[in-house]
């Protein structure tokens, strides 16, 4: 009885919990932003997203990396890059191409991604290139050898003519890193829109969700004022997050906020769920399923057995053309009635 004097005595209860679910709600977004604003600054994803214009013309990519060793990833244009012969590979797959060019003083090893060079064409005269600049890889060593050996030179004389710092295409435009990309930008753009919208609904509890889902049985502002007046007046059954009016079911857990039209409510059954730590069955919980018109399906998870059972017989008397348990019969009658309600 104390859970039903302390609603009658308070005024927008629902609001007021979907204010609350939304509140908690709010914290994921938020937590995962701040994760990430700390990744950015410990590693260097913004320069993977936005990579850096650069002439290397004007500088040398050992210079450049010096300086800049927080944004390894670059936008730069190149002039007659010439095949090696080489490519690098990984489990019978080819990666990229190496290509030479020389800028400057300098000659710089360039790995292509197999699109870009066409599989190893000879030349390319002019490209505009996503890489990232690499002091080290681990197949570098092995190719300047190769290289070396072909022109007669000794590692040590090619290593002097060839700049330490090369440019890998892969790395920026490879599989793993597009995929990488394309997840932080989707979670920031979902961390951020979803903080936008929570906090909507926190200020405005009449545009959220639960009450514009009302919108298919009547008017939501409406139906919202005649639910909250019953649920402050005299409900007619309370559980801890489950309340039952004259004309609507009510939820407001911390599973979410639902409001449903007793008259519109087409099936009712619950579905048990045994809860065990590993060998160990410690408790079973149930959860009531709510068919209703326009294809509202309810779900309210955790309760207890002879929670659910009172709901379920206040809910079959109040409405007697409720289906009451799940049975297959009952599945096809249900599908029937919600094709024209």
């Amino acid at each position: 009885m104390g859970i039903l004097v302390a609603v009658m005595n308070e005024k927008n209860y629902i609001q007021k919990k979907i204010k609350m679910y939304y509140s908690k709600r709010v914290l994921s977004p938020i937590i995962f932003l701040m994760a990430l604003i700390v990744l950015f600054v410990l590693f260097p994803i913004k320069s993977l997203i936005f990579p850096e214009k650069v002439d290397f013309t004007d500088v040398s990519p050992s210079e450049y990396i010096e300086e800049h060793s927080h944004d390894p990833y670059v936008i730069t244009d190149f002039d007659n890059l010439y095949f090696t012969g080489y490519r690098e590979t990984f489990a019978s797959g080819t990666i990229g191409y190496y290509y030479y060019t020389m800028t400057g003083d300098e000659c710089i090893i360039v790995l292509l991604t197999p699109k870009t060079c066409e599989d190893g064409v000879p030349t390319i005269e002019n490209i505009t290139l996503r890489a990232r600049l690499m002091k080290s890889k681990a197949t570098r060593e092995d190719l300047l050898s190769a290289l070396a050996s072909d022109l007669s030179w000794t590692s040590t004389g090619i290593e002097n003519e060839i700049s330490e710092i090369m440019l890998s295409e892969p790395d920026i435009d490879g599989i793993p890193a597009i995929v990488f990309r394309t997840a932080v930008i989707f979670g920031i753009g979902f961390a951020v829109l979803s903080i936008i919208f929570y906090t909507l609904w926190i200020l405005f509890p009449i545009l959220s969700p639960p009450i514009r889902r009302l919108s298919v049985f009547g008017r939501p502002r409406q139906i919202l004022a005649q639910a909250e007046e019953e649920l402050s007046t005299l409900p007619q059954l309370a559980t801890e997050d489950i309340f039952i009016t004259e004309h609507y079911f009510i939820e407001t857990s911390d599973y979410g906020v639902a409001v449903v039209p007793i008259s519109q409510i087409i099936w009712i059954y619950k579905y048990s769920t045994l809860h065990k730590f590993l060998w160990i069955h410690f408790a079973i919980s149930y959860t009531l399923h709510i068919s209703a018109g326009k294809h509202q399906y309810i779900r309210c998870p955790k309760n207890t057995k002879s929670d659910i059972d009172g709901i379920m017989d206040y809910l079959a008397e109040a409405n007697h053309d409720i289906l009451v348990g799940f049975t297959e019969e009952n599945r096809r009658l249900a599908q029937r009635r919600s094709s024209y309600l």
